[in-house]
């Protein structure tokens, strides 16, 4: 998936963010949106393997964090920074 393409599950939370326990690129993402003053519904995914299907489903990504912001795939950590910096992710934050 790319930034252009939805997921429908996610278009009611403006952010999802699909993690586990022990990712330190997971607290990464949840430290840059807490610094923008955004909120998240955050998925463990190391809790539920359902929804570690869900996420590979959606995604074909085995990796964490993946983050969904307004339905839109932004993809992990290293995606949402490069979105960011080239101007991006502002605006699909502010929908």
């Amino acid at each position: 998936m790319s930034a252009t393409d939805t997921a429908p599950h996610a278009q009611a939370e403006k952010i999802v963010i699909y993690t586990t326990a022990i990712c330190p690129y997971c607290v990464a993402a949840k430290n840059f949106l807490k610094s923008k003053g955004e909120s998240w519904t955050e998925v463990r995914i190391d809790l539920d393997p359902a929804q570690r299907e869900k996420m590979m489903s959606l995604t074909r990504r085995t990796s964490v964090p993946q983050i969904f912001i307004r339905g839109t795939h932004v993809g992990g950590y290293d995606d949402m920074i490069a979105l960011h910096r080239a101007g991006g992710l502002e605006p699909l934050l502010a929908g």
